[in-house]
């Protein structure tokens, strides 16, 4: 029978002790699980309107922050309103100034727009030749008829340039806008 990779010798005891699942070392890893964190913590004292932060487990552009003195419990209160990155719906939440919340980190990349399948998804590539085909047009039916429009238009020669911002935060990737250029 083989060694379990799973156990390694402890240089302080001569037992055996199982690797957390989260070690490069162990077997039991999800692919997912590469390492890289989607947050970071961030005093809910220094949240400062138009940064990013998660309001009750989802990643939003903070619109207005206000705090309250300090109460006979001794902690100033922040209270905090934001706006869904993705769904733009609203949603607020109360911390202590001093304590510790989630912020998600949030990157925006510009891609060409290729193509767009019949069942919405589009084709896209970068200046470094990359391409991805897993992202869908936006649910903003606005936005979505923007880009199929300047899509046809292009099919018949009008359009030189289509370019999608995409907005990733918290494992999502979303179209978010569109330029069109002539």
């Amino acid at each position: 029978s083989k060694p379990n990779p799973n156990l390694v010798v402890s240089a302080f005891c001569s037992k055996f002790r199982p690797l957390p699942s989260t070690s490069p070392l162990s077997t039991n890893n999800m692919a997912s699980s590469a390492g890289a964190s989607l947050t970071y913590p961030i005093r809910a004292g220094e949240v400062k309107k138009g940064s990013y932060v998660l309001l009750k487990s989802h990643p939003c552009k903070v619109i207005e922050v206000t705090t309250s003195k300090t109460g006979k419990h001794g902690h100033a209160k922040a209270n905090i309103t934001g706006t869904d990155i993705f769904a733009g719906t609203k949603h607020m939440d109360i911390s202590p100034t001093s304590h510790n919340m989630e912020a998600p980190f949030v990157s925006t990349k510009t891609w060409t727009l290729d193509d767009i399948k019949g069942d919405g998804f589009v084709t896209l590539s970068d200046e470094e030749g990359n391409v991805r085909e897993d992202l869908k047009l936006p649910k903003d039916e606005k936005l979505a008829k923007e880009i199929q429009d300047a899509h046809e238009e292009r099919q018949d020669g009008e359009w030189a340039d289509i370019e999608v911002q995409v907005t990733s935060a918290m494992g999502i990737d979303q179209v978010m806008s569109v330029n069109i250029s002539k």
